[in-house]
């Protein structure tokens, strides 16, 4: 899974876990998109938006992993019918990094609608379908493998077989679609950002205890399926500190299974190359690009793309498939606003 109830601290309450990070090339600019709040955490719990939270998209356009550029969006309580109130807050420069900052306020809302900004900014906050997908024993294999420094042992799982873990299940979603003129602010010539999501829960106090991280997909499905201490430090700090913080551990791991695999003449130098591509773990994006995040490039990522195959393959220095794609998906993405698969 990509970040799908990946560490203790964020299954405490699944209504701050950041299960997917996309974005892309909308109709009218940059589309962000933030999910949360899994069906697969069980249906007798506490579901949309912690109204006690605060869920971030972070942008970065300079190259020093450090934000000039957030997006805060809070809520209240979940009503009788399942809808909440929001509302967004923009923050810049230094403010952008400041958890106890106000920001500008955007404006107010509630779920299941769209807004329209104006000046090509829109965004709409429900419930939608999962547009993931994940073969579980495939999952498995590669978790342990990374962990243990071996090869992928799928034992006698049958291909044939595979089932997508997630096919009809929902999340809770936000969607903010940007102006390109709002990101080419901040981006150099090469009109490249990176960014970033963010959940965190407010504290007794009064700061702000910072949950579940994500930018690049499957990054906990591969380090930390059997470390969960490594999941919620992974899930902790800022991009700018993660060479400093992980590097070694992402290297070591993926040199010891590369090792296993023997594709690799120097293991150890291959770890400390895969190390400095995901690190820090942030998307890139070029904006107004086609999004892909495939074997030629990461360039941002689309609902459809097929995140799993290429960072376990990339990983492990090998083939590794999944046997299914994006036709296992329940609901089917949208090319037309808000683009996620209806719940």
């Amino acid at each position: 899974m990509s970040h799908h109830l990946d560490s203790p601290i964020a299954r405490q309450d699944p209504r701050l876990d950041l299960t997917d990070f996309y974005l892309f090339r909308g109709e009218r600019g940059t589309v962000f998109v933030m999910n949360a709040s899994h069906s697969l955490a069980g249906e007798d719990i506490p579901r949309g938006f912690h109204p006690e939270g605060r869920y971030e998209f972070k942008i970065d356009g300079d190259g020093d992993a450090v934000e000039e550029l957030t997006y805060r969006f809070t809520f209240g309580e979940r009503g009788p019918d399942g809808g909440q109130s929001y509302r967004l807050h923009r923050l810049t420069g230094v403010e952008a990094q400041d958890p106890h900052a106000t920001g500008t306020l955007v404006v107010e809302g509630g779920t299941d609608r769209t807004q329209d900004l104006g000046g090509g900014v829109r965004l709409w906050i429900g419930r939608a379908g999962d547009p993931f997908w994940i073969e579980p024993d495939v999952l498995q294999a590669v978790g342990k493998a990374v962990k243990q420094g071996t090869r992928v042992d799928l034992g006698e799982w049958d291909p044939a077989k595979a089932t997508n873990l997630f096919a009809g299940h929902t999340v809770h979603t936000i969607v903010l679609e940007l102006s390109d003129s709002e990101l080419l602010a901040l981006a150099g010539p090469d009109r490249r950002i990176s960014a970033w999501a963010l959940a965190s829960l407010a504290t007794d106090v009064g700061g702000w205890r910072q949950i579940n991280r994500v930018g690049l997909p499957m990054m906990h499905p591969l380090f930390t399926q059997l470390d969960e201490d490594l999941g919620d430090r992974l899930n902790g700090g800022r991009p700018a500190d993660d060479r400093r913080t992980h590097g070694g551990t992402v290297a070591g791991m993926i040199a010891g299974v590369v090792r296993a695999y023997g594709t690799a003449e120097d293991p150890e130098a291959y770890g400390q190359c895969f190390a400095a591509r995901v690190l820090p773990n942030m998307l890139p994006y070029t904006v107004g690009t086609p999004a892909s995040y495939g074997f030629l490039q990461w360039n941002g990522r689309t609902l459809t793309d097929n995140a799993p195959d290429v960072m376990f393959s990339t990983a492990l220095n090998t083939p590794v498939g999944l046997t299914i794609g994006k036709d296992s998906i329940t609901a089917k993405p949208s090319p037309a606003f808000p683009y996620v698969p209806e719940a």
